[in-house]
């Protein structure tokens, strides 16, 4: 988890909102992402899913079963939807996602009915760190947007 805060944390200096993830296979790291939906001006591009895609492209195929996505915050349905897909074994998440989070926050698609593949999920893995880098950030940027719209 440590590693994925180091990508959250180099994703805030990026101005995207604070989210990092790891991708690991039998002990390595096969994929890494932060949240980079500004810069590419894409919905998608959540740190979950740039590293299912680099992990994807370092196994050369999709199915990333066996694998573990340690991520600093709990995934939204999208995200934790590639995860089903790629047939992703286990997620680990720092702090919760009260508006959207799909581990069991706001819904739980850890094990959709009719779906071949369950998920399992940790929450709560330096959660304190994890949230304070969140809220840290948008502390920040509300700062920041109230000092561009005060009257001089």
């Amino acid at each position: 988890m440590e590693l994925a805060l180091a990508e959250a944390r180099a994703a805030a200096k990026d101005g995207e909102v604070p989210v990092g993830a790891i991708l690991v296979h039998q002990g390595k790291i096969i994929g890494r992402g932060r949240n980079a939906c500004e810069r590419l001006q894409d919905a998608t591009a959540h740190a979950e899913m740039v590293a299912i895609t680099a992990a994807s492209q370092t196994l050369g195929t999709w199915r990333l079963e066996g694998c573990t996505l340690y991520v600093t915050l709990e995934p939204c349905p999208m995200c934790l939807g590639a995860c089903l897909n790629a047939r992703v074994a286990r997620v680990v998440y720092g702090t919760i996602e009260p508006k959207c989070g799909a581990c069991g926050s706001v819904v739980d698609l850890r094990a959709p009915p009719g779906y071949n593949h369950r998920i399992e999920v940790e929450g709560g893995v330096l959660a304190e760190s994890c949230r304070d880098l969140l809220k840290d950030f948008f502390r920040k940027l509300r700062s920041r947007t109230r000092d561009l719209t005060s009257p001089d």
